[in-house]
């Protein structure tokens, strides 16, 4: 007599679904270290962007490349971090089209740990991102004007920044039907977010109405905020709006995201 197929629990507490996360977490750390070449955009995009800005618009900028590298820093750090967002959901589009889901879906997991592992496992390219990007900026010449606590604090604030918007990415790569539509959806969504801030110009500069948006822009709040922990100066108002943003980013786009999720798979 065989056994009866049981069917995989449909409630799973919070303890094993974040365990489940972390699995699949692991998952995806090891699919970046089998196939190195993922990190590409969060190693030679940064050093293009500070090459380029810095020393192509350095001096009509910011007065000198030196005077503008210290400006320019804490702004590209967002800016790579937001882009490095993309590829979370143009993986998990990826994953879904070849039925990796579908293995997923017949496992005693979590609903959610596929999508958790995943935008974990992106903590990873972030703090590579992040020491690519500030080993070249301190070989052309940045330095960082405060303390290591300060330090400690951008860091640790800008990939909560990431962790947060890849949600959105997420919700993106589970409602497109391939790979590369997510992948050019998120970018049409993240050009005003990174041009239209002060990021490479003061928004000063800026029409009205634009210089409106640039205020409120959540890259450039977080560029303020990291420009007053590295560089010096106030951090309390554009890092109380920056953390509005992120957690607007959640609330909004981790249920759009799980809807999609469940709608797709």
């Amino acid at each position: 007599m065989t056994a009866p197929v049981l069917d995989p629990p449909r409630r799973i507490h919070f303890g094993p679904a974040v365990q489940h996360s972390f699995s699949l977490a692991w998952r995806g750390i090891l699919k970046i270290r089998k196939n190195p070449e993922q990190l590409a955009d969060v190693t030679i995009a940064p050093i293009i962007f500070l090459l380029m800005f810095t020393y192509l618009f350095g001096n009509a900028l910011g007065g000198s490349t030196a005077n503008y590298l210290q400006s320019l820093v804490p702004g590209v750090i967002v800016m790579n971090i937001l882009q490095a967002c993309l590829t979370v959901g143009t993986q998990l589009n990826t994953d879904v089209t070849k039925g990796v889901f579908d293995r997923f879906r017949a496992m005693p997991i979590a609903r959610s740990a596929p999508l958790v592992g995943a935008v974990l496992a992106d903590i990873v390219r972030y703090l590579v991102c992040l020491t690519v990007l500030m080993v070249v900026a301190t070989v052309m010449g940045y330095r960082v004007e405060t303390g290591p606590t300060q330090f400690v604090v951008a860091i640790l604030l800008v990939i909560a920044f990431g962790l947060c918007l890849c949600w959105a990415s997420v919700f993106v790569g589970m409602l497109m039907k391939s790979p590369g539509a997510a992948q050019g959806l998120m970018f049409v969504f993240i050009m005003p977010l990174t041009f239209a801030s002060n990021v490479f110009v003061s928004p000063v500069q800026m029409p009205g109405w634009l210089r409106a948006w640039a205020d409120i822009n959540p890259v450039s709040l977080l560029t303020n905020t990291l420009r007053g922990l590295l560089n010096g100066g106030p951090v309390a108002g554009p890092l109380t709006g920056a953390i509005a943003w992120m957690v607007g980013f959640v609330v909004v786009f981790f249920p759009l995201a799980t809807w999609a999720y469940r709608r797709r798979v």
